[in-house]
């Protein structure tokens, strides 16, 4: 057990969002061998402790696959279904609407590359 793991009130949330388990079970139908939890888990270790993909713990699933799930979740759009519910239940908590209906830019905080005036390059002959 980890603190990055998930707890039984968040998974009850995340669940859901996750492809039917048949979803990547070949046409056999060979079970999958690491649940959604626990790949979850590995993946959120890897977010709150910043280690490299090859260096997670041996009692998660070996790195490679908790990577594929990673990759392939962003591919077909799972994260953003992940990100859209949390930020949705996050507004409706707070008494807000649940799809937000403005967004703000401070042009403060935009780096510039060119400060002042424009640089003029000269070429001599």
């Amino acid at each position: 057990m980890y603190p990055s793991d998930l707890t039984d009130d968040e998974w009850v949330i995340l669940k859901s969002l996750f492809p039917d388990p048949g979803y990547d079970t070949p046409k056999s139908g060979r079970p999958r061998d690491w649940s959604y939890r626990l790949i979850l888990n590995a993946i959120s270790y890897i977010s709150k402790s910043g280690c490299q993909w090859r260096m997670l713990p041996s009692d998660f699933p070996p790195w490679s696959t908790v990577y594929t799930y990673f990759r392939k979740w962003k591919i077909d759009g799972t994260w953003k279904k992940v990100h859209d519910a949390l930020r949705d239940m996050a507004r409706e908590q707070t008494g807000k609407e649940a799809q937000p209906t403005a967004a703000c830019i401070d042009s403060q905080s935009v780096k510039t590359s060119v400060k002042g005036e424009a640089e003029v390059m000269t070429v001599e002959r």
